[in-house]
């Protein structure tokens, strides 16, 4: 994965250029937050209904034939909340007043998104390098995914068994019965 740092400060910058931006956040298409700059909105919430979003958002593309989904904008009595792909596996969502100006926010968002997803894509595909040639190592030398996985945990060390617990007294019968007579 892309480097958090890295991401935000392309937020940053994103959110530097264009003024009525309320917030910026990078996530991953099924939801994880890469990266957030949004005050008082919470970006784990916000990334999960962008994925939710993001999955009706392509079926109605596809639906309609009108090819890949590029970017999404919805626009609501206060402002604008607008996705962009950011690569193969990244999405940047923006949330705007209503009053920024929306062909700005489209050329700078699809620049930060295309820049955001590029480095997005290199870490994916160089954790998919690294990943291969530990596979081919663990081949080489005989050593299976599982058999590498058992070395690289540490066992638990062995802990002496509890004392039993203590005995309750015994506790004395109460009467807690009313005579048919009482009332």
């Amino acid at each position: 994965m892309a480097d958090e740092a890295e991401i935000l400060d392309e937020l940053r910058r994103l959110r530097a250029s264009v003024p009525q931006l309320t917030g910026a956040l990078a996530a991953s298409v099924d939801g994880l937050v890469l990266a957030a700059d949004t005050p008082g909105v919470e970006p784990e919430g916000v990334a999960a209904l962008t994925a939710a979003a993001l999955g009706v958002a392509v079926r109605l593309a596809d639906a309609t034939g009108q090819g890949e989904l590029r970017e999404l904008l919805v626009r609501g009595v206060y402002g604008y909340v607008a996705t962009y792909a950011a690569g193969e596996s990244a999405v940047l969502t923006l949330l705007a007043q209503d009053r920024v100006n929306v062909g700005r926010l489209h050329l700078e968002g699809r620049r930060t998104a295309a820049r955001i997803g590029e480095s997005v894509d290199a870490a994916a595909q160089e954790n998919a390098a690294a990943a291969k040639e530990a596979a081919a190592a663990r081949r080489k030398t005989g050593v299976t995914a599982s058999a590498a996985k058992k070395n690289e945990s540490t066992p638990l060390p062995k802990l002496p068994p509890l004392p039993p617990l203590p005995a309750r007294p015994a506790r004395a019968p109460t009467d807690n019965t009313r005579a048919a007579t009482e009332s």
